[in-house]
């Protein structure tokens, strides 16, 4: 009996593009968006009928809440919307996620500054504000910190990172798209 060695040809997967979201303590703000991307990410890849190669991730300029499961009221306001975020857990963002991440993206202008100082200087450029991606030039660019205020801060938030979403999905499959192999 002649046994046969078949190679199969490496399947070539372009590489993920990494999104990392920010705001101050990473219990309320950049949950909400790990959360509302994530989901949009899998309707998109549903409609394509494949899976998207996109790391997301959230993080917190401060370390104050390290550890910790995003704010109940951010959980609660997610659950409205048929998200679950209970299983994220606060951290604090470091000078590599500005080296590692392509997409760098501030809840507001603070914590934007905060990035920029933290990063390499050649580095320095990537933080982003999230709502530049919402298109719209008469909207805000800071998604308001909702937590010392009630349910409808939380849901303001979720409405200005919805916000954002087509136009972040499209940068993303921008980037994804450069990152095709040549005749893939």
């Amino acid at each position: 009996m002649i046994a046969r060695l078949f190679r199969r040809r490496p399947t070539v997967e372009p590489p993920a593009v990494r999104v990392l979201l920010v705001c101050m303590g990473n219990i309320c703000r950049s949950p909400l968006a790990e959360g509302l991307l994530r989901h949009r990410l899998a309707e998109r890849a549903a409609e394509a009928g494949r899976e998207l190669p996109v790391q997301v991730d959230s993080a917190g300029t401060h370390g104050y809440h390290a550890g910790t499961p995003p704010d109940p009221r951010a959980q609660a306001a997610a659950a409205r919307r048929g998200i679950d975020i209970s299983d994220l857990r606060a951290r604090q963002v470091t000078s590599d996620d500005l080296v590692l991440f392509d997409l760098v993206l501030a809840m507001d202008a603070d914590n934007l500054a905060a990035l920029r100082e933290l990063a390499p200087p050649e580095h320095a450029d990537k933080p982003r504000l999230l709502l530049e991606f919402a298109g719209d030039a008469s909207t805000c660019r800071n998604v308001p910190d909702p937590y010392y205020g009630g349910m409808a801060g939380f849901e303001r938030v979720l409405d200005l990172v919805e916000a954002a979403m087509e136009g972040l999905l499209d940068e993303v499959e921008r980037l994804l798209a450069e990152r095709q192999p040549p005749g893939g």
